[in-house]
């Protein structure tokens, strides 16, 4: 969603509501307003950055906030249903399409390891009820009334079903999956439960550890009843069915015959006021958590949160209204690249300085999703990054959430909207749509408006028409105009001077004619934003082989005879990432699991974890292959810690030939969200933990890689086991029980080290005489120190060191390359690029005489050199 910008950021403090114009740091958390836009009339969407008090650990969180104004006729909130039925899943994104809604957000909690997944709380939605809660203490709902207001309370539903013969019987809950109480019995034990035409499982409900007897109602009449044995029928339109156990089962057994009338009510009271309520005097209600904010200012938990990671940085939801009951506060925190998420408690603290007086905590981590139409759009779409370990667009499904609706009808047209990236990089096309909207924030179909597109800054890159074409770094503004009405878009084109860090990221590193190697190159900013880089943004140079780069992919046509490593070089506005190619790199199968000649054996910690291990075959993309199957079950575990189930391979490991540099494996994944890893035991009796991915957040089979160099290994090696973890932290967001499966175990072996070796140099300060493998060499220039750090010419770098260098008089940056290491100086600069990553530089290069001098000890030791002072006679010994 394209955000406006406001005129000059405003800033709240935890300390008062006001608002200043400073954005300073204090002591203090603050809550900076970035822009706003409106979603329709009556919803607006705005985008804060959270900064935390001084001292506190995490950074700058981003804060994502639609306002509903509950006095406007044509916007309105209801609660929407995972999957459109009950139990059922799907992501907020589908829920928003299917339902017509405008945005919405995730609500309520629910089990994430129940194949019958339900909401925990209230569900009311368009006044109809849908389910009731569970028997949870401290747990708060919110709630529309009929009338329009908010209401946030404790609410519990009390029943009963009463026969024509005057038999009376408690009803414990509607459309209810099965869950233990907190007395630790089990939900339907001696419970009655009626399921409506809302409940579509075949089951009334799974895993309930009872055996039901059912009662068949239509139009008030009992119709069908079956002893100790589920109907063969759904819950009618007209009726419902009754479902009982023990002493609810022999209720329905004495006073329910068939034919009989029965009278099923209920109702929804209120915990603290006592206040009671039918289903219809509620638009709408969904369940949440604790409370999180009373009388405008942070509250004591209502209950546990032990469950939720309350210290941890996580992503959050939440919702709450104004003093007034006025405004309604749907609110996202986001934990994706520089957003840093929030506690429990900073929640509390956003909450407030938005204004909130009464607030609640919905479900967060991996479930936090807000969708918003931006404006002049037709199709809403993901209003941020989702806290899922990879790239932030995967939607977690979920039970049910709360959408924003409109009314409105169409009026007139009201003014215009740009639709297109503001963050640009130099090189790249960026093409920008005309958007209109009318009076109530409408999408209006813009064909046939004309549209005068102009950049106020004609220096930050080509306009033609709609596209522009960056061509420096630096920050502007996109103007369209159509007729007398117009929009502003603030553009930021990335430079140099913002990044830290570049990576590329290639799909292999293998130096070989006809090789095509998927190149995606990615930047980390100063401010700690991280960004893809647009294909056609990046330059490339190659050493020691022919080849072109198009689309983000090199294809390598030639390798130059006798070269046995090959450099790929990204170059992004003169900045540097290095790729080493080598050659001769091999691959060898090590595992299929088609004939295992070791034990595979499960095994778990904490010991009361359940894991189990096993072959199959026939699964969906590998119908023809045999796949090594790992079961967990982390919910037999109650202990508050990480817990693993592996699948390990004959007890201590079985040897892997040579010395690898790479693991791969194919992982049919869960998107259970839990970390997939290999435990690899070294020479030394030491196990590594590798990971292999941080989060199994897809389904369907993927191929994993682990890097074995950034592990500090003494070969020969094992490999000891593959394994699931489900960290501590948001344990509760993840299902408690999956499989996963692996096959085709790959190892990956490097041709020899292409790095080129030098011989030892000793110096002498002052002297242009120095040896260099023990055999005299006379320097064009002396070695000399000067404040402290000793300079010599770039040439003999090139020539006596093993690199390669080169002089760039235009931007007056100095390159060297040697083995696998890529550094840039430039001259008057206090930093460096080694690899692609910045770092301070103590010293800097400079010329003298036409020459280029550089610092000693600043290059040979980013070189992987080491350089020794010798103080007696003044040498300075490189090797």
């Amino acid at each position: 969603m394209l955000l406006q910008p406001v005129a000059g950021n405003l800033t709240w403090t935890a300390s008062a509501a006001s608002k200043t114009s400073s954005a300073s740091a204090t002591a203090s958390p603050q809550l900076l307003l970035l822009g706003e836009s409106p979603v329709t009339s009556g919803a607006v969407r705005r985008t804060y950055d959270f900064i935390p008090a001084q001292g506190e650990a995490n950074g700058k969180t981003r804060v994502h906030v639609i306002a509903i104004d509950m006095t406007n006729p044509y916007v309105s909130l209801n609660a929407m249903t995972g999957g459109s039925t009950l139990p059922g899943k799907t992501a907020v994104g589908t829920m928003v399409k299917e339902s017509g809604a405008v945005a919405g957000v995730n609500a309520d909690y629910f089990d994430m390891s129940s194949s019958q997944a339900v909401p925990f709380g209230f569900q009311i939605t368009s006044g109809e009820l849908l389910k009731t809660a569970r028997k949870l203490d401290g747990m708060y709902m919110f709630g529309i009334t009929s009338s329009r207001l908010p209401v946030i309370d404790r609410f519990t539903m009390q029943g009963s079903v009463v026969a024509a013969n005057g038999a009376k019987f408690e009803l414990s809950g509607v459309n209810e999956a099965a869950y233990w109480k907190q007395d630790g019995s089990a939900s339907h034990a001696n419970a009655l439960y009626m399921y409506t035409s809302s409940w579509t499982a075949a089951e009334r409900p799974g895993n309930s550890g009872t055996t039901p007897t059912e009662a068949l109602v239509q139009d008030g009449i009992v119709v069908q009843v079956s002893d100790k044995a589920a109907l063969p029928v759904q819950p009618p339109e007209n009726g419902y069915i009754l479902r009982g156990h023990g002493q609810a089962a022999q209720f329905i057994l004495d006073n329910l015959q068939p034919g009989m009338p029965v009278t099923a009510t209920y109702f929804i009271k209120s915990e603290t006021s006592g206040m009671t309520y039918s289903a219809n005097d509620w638009s709408m209600m969904i369940g949440g958590h604790t409370i999180l904010v009373d009388g405008g200012a942070p509250a004591a938990f209502s209950r546990s949160v032990s469950s939720l990671s309350p210290n941890a940085d996580r992503a959050r939801t939440a919702i709450g209204y104004s003093q007034d009951k006025k405004t309604v506060y749907l609110v996202t925190v986001e934990k994706s690249g520089s957003s840093a998420g929030a506690t429990l408690s900073e929640l509390q603290q956003i909450l407030v300085m938005l204004g909130v007086w009464r607030g609640i905590n919905l479900d967060g981590g991996g479930s936090t999703t807000m969708i918003a139409r931006p404006l002049g759009e037709f199709e809403t779409q993901l209003a941020h990054a989702t806290e899922d370990g990879g790239s932030g667009t995967y939607q977690r499904p979920v039970v049910n959430g709360i959408g924003v609706y409109t009314s409105a009808p169409q009026g007139k047209l009201l003014g215009i909207s740009i639709s297109g990236k503001q963050v640009l990089f130099i090189g790249e096309q960026a093409e920008y749509a005309l958007k209109a909207y009318d009076e109530y924030y409408n999408p209006l179909d813009p064909a046939g408006m004309s549209a005068a597109w102009s950049l106020d800054k004609p220096e930050l890159g080509k306009l033609t028409g709609n596209v522009l074409q960056p061509a420096r770094a630096g920050t502007g503004t996109l103007t369209v105009k159509s007729g007398s009405i117009s929009d502003k878009l603030a553009l930021e084109v990335i430079g140099e001077k913002q990044i830290v860090r570049m990576t590329i990221a290639a799909s292999q590193t293998e130096l070989a004619p006809g090789a095509s190697i998927r190149v995606p190159v990615s930047v980390e900013l100063a401010d700690g934003r991280k960004l893809s880089v647009p294909a056609a943004s990046v330059k490339w140079e190659f050493r020691g082989f022919e080849g072109t780069a198009k689309d983000g992919v090199i294809n390598i046509h030639a390798v130059k005879e006798g070269v046995k490593t090959g450099y790929a070089i990204a170059r992004y506005d003169g900045y540097s990432a290095l790729l080493t190619l080598t050659a001769g790199s091999s691959q060898q199968l090590f595992e299929d699991f088609e004939n295992v000649k070791f034990a595979i054996t499960p095994s778990s910690v904490p010991s009361e974890v359940t894991a189990g291990t096993g072959f199959v075959s026939g699964l969906p993309g590998r119908e023809t292959s045999t796949a090594l199957r790992l079961q967990y079950d982390f919910s037999t575990s109650a202990e508050d810690r990480t817990k693993a189930a592996y699948a390990m391979f004959n007890g201590q490991g079985v040897a892997l030939p040579g010395q690898p540099t790479r693991l791969s494996v194919e992982v049919y994944g869960d998107a259970s969200g839990h970390m997939v890893r290999a435990m690899i035991t070294d020479a030394a009796g030491k196990d590594h933990l590798v990971d292999l991915a941080k989060s199994l957040n897809w389904h369907g089979w993927k191929t994993l890689t682990a890097d074995l160099t950034a592990y500090p290994l003494v070969y020969p090696v094992k490999l000891k086991s593959l394994y699931v973890a489900s960290p501590k932290e948001g344990q509760a967001d993840r299902p408690a029980y999956g499989e996963v499966y692996f096959d085709d175990i790959v190892l990956h072996y490097p041709a020899a080290s292409g790095e080129q070796k030098s011989s030892t140099v000793v110096l002498a300060i002052g002297s242009r005489q120095a040896k260099v493998g023990g055999q005299p060499v006379t320097l064009d220039v002396a070695p000399f120190a000067k404040d402290g750090v000793t300079y010599l010419p770039l040439r003999f770098v090139a020539d006596q060191l093993g690199g390669s260098t080169d002089w760039d008089a235009q931007t007056k940056k100095v390159t060297v390359l040697r083995g696998d290491r890529l550094l840039e100086l430039r001259f008057g600069q206090e930093t460096i690029i080694v690899n692609g990553e910045r770092k301070s530089a103590p010293a800097q290069p400079y010329a003298e005489k036409g020459r280029t001098l550089v610092p000693i000890r600043l290059v040979s030791e980013q070189l992987g050199l080491r350089v020794d002072w010798n103080k007696e006679n003044n040498t300075v010994t490189i090797q």
